[in-house]
């Protein structure tokens, strides 16, 4: 399980993220000048009726969005971790995916925040920070 403080500690440690307040929840947001890669996010009324027209509901905790590079590699996220990742159908053609904070672990988050620094990082930012720790 992670925090809020854990999210902001991770993303705000990515060259040029910076925090902000999402303008569609009021939420905390972690964002590039290209744009959002991580914003909290919670049910809106017409999730949690969808979520119940397909039998499921949203889970309890705090919910974290992040972008993906694109959706097959969203797909594959969601099939590989279903306790963890979830989509609902505003996400329905979007690269992005939601994490469930009550259940994931630090060292995951750590991996997933990344990942979405890393779809908005200008692409010599991404490589320099990459190459800095052996990725590249």
């Amino acid at each position: 399980m992670v925090s809020i403080d854990d999210v902001r500690a991770i993303a705000l440690a990515l060259p040029g993220a910076e925090e902000a307040v999402s303008g569609h929840t009021g939420e905390a947001a972690w964002r590039m000048k290209s744009g959002q890669f991580a914003w909290l996010r919670g049910p809106s009324a017409t999730d949690l009726r969808q979520l119940a027209e397909l039998g499921r509901e949203w889970p309890a905790g705090t919910v974290l969005a992040v972008r993906v590079a694109d959706l097959e590699e969203k797909e594959a996220l969601l099939a590989a971790e279903p306790d963890v990742l979830f989509a609902i159908p505003h996400f329905d053609g979007y690269p992005g995916l939601l994490v469930r904070l009550d259940v994931i672990d630090r060292e995951r988050l750590t991996e997933i925040v990344t990942d979405a620094w890393l779809v908005r990082a200008p692409a010599r930012v991404a490589k320099e920070w990459l190459a800095e720790r052996g990725l590249d």
